[in-house]
């Protein structure tokens, strides 16, 4: 299998690129606009066919890559139905499978960081965009997120998944590549807690200043705007 793991230094976003072997089918989750030409590049170099290109929510941090791809090599655009994207080909429901040759994702739809967040199941590993963090979790509020929703897709949709299942989040701001549920069940400060209201408690005061793109990021991603239209 091949999994490259690409690292956008200005926001800090992880972008997967997945495909069975060299010369097959491939698929991209969250990719971001100003990298399309290093993604073009690894597929060129591999032989790939980008065949699907997925985002887990709606970005507030950067402006996303996926209408750009779209363009370029004609593949698929994916996110999950609750998505208010303008231009997505194929929205997936909750446990809903996304295939391409040899490859399998399972949709797990994980609201809380927005309303619109997935997360996507293969075999092992768990692609938890926002919604869970190395050490931390997506916060929640904007966008139509909840603590609440956001408790119910952490506790009891993502740590209810096999304990070795690897963690690939959508970000991470201290270096770390992945984690495991296990290692985020027992490690992760903001998960020891004994209720909803305690987590919402913690994710109500986080007093996070605003995404320096927010104003520009939410609204190009919604209408689907490629580098000739920003």
């Amino acid at each position: 299998m091949i999994f490259e793991q690409l690292f956008d230094t200005k926001s800090s976003t992880y972008t997967y690129i997945i495909s069975s072997g060299k010369g097959r089918e491939a698929l991209i989750i969250d990719p971001v606009l100003e990298n399309t030409e290093d993604y073009i590049k690894v597929l060129n170099n591999l032989e790939l066919k980008l065949v699907k290109v997925i985002d887990t929510h709606i970005h507030a941090d950067h402006i996303t890559g996926l209408n750009e791809l779209n363009k370029r090599t004609n593949c698929t655009r994916v996110m999950g139905e609750k998505s208010q994207s303008e231009v997505i080909d194929l929205k997936l429901k909750d446990s809903e499978k996304i295939k391409i040759e040899n490859i399998e994702l399972n949709a797990i739809y994980t609201p809380g960081h927005t309303d619109c967040s997935y997360s996507f199941l293969m075999n092992d590993r768990v692609f938890t965009g926002d919604t869970l963090l190395i050490n931390g979790t997506g916060r929640t509020d904007f966008q139509s997120g909840s603590p609440y929703d956001a408790y119910d897709s952490i506790f009891n949709k993502l740590l209810t998944l096999p304990e070795k299942t690897l963690v690939f989040p959508g970000h991470d701001y201290n270096g770390k590549k992945n984690s495991t549920i296990e290692a985020e069940r027992n490690n992760n400060p903001r998960l020891q807690v004994s209720s909803k209201d305690e987590y919402a408690d913690i994710m109500n005061n986080l007093n996070l200043p605003n995404p320096k793109m927010l104003d520009v990021a939410v609204p190009a991603n919604l209408k689907g705007l490629t580098l000739e239209q920003i």
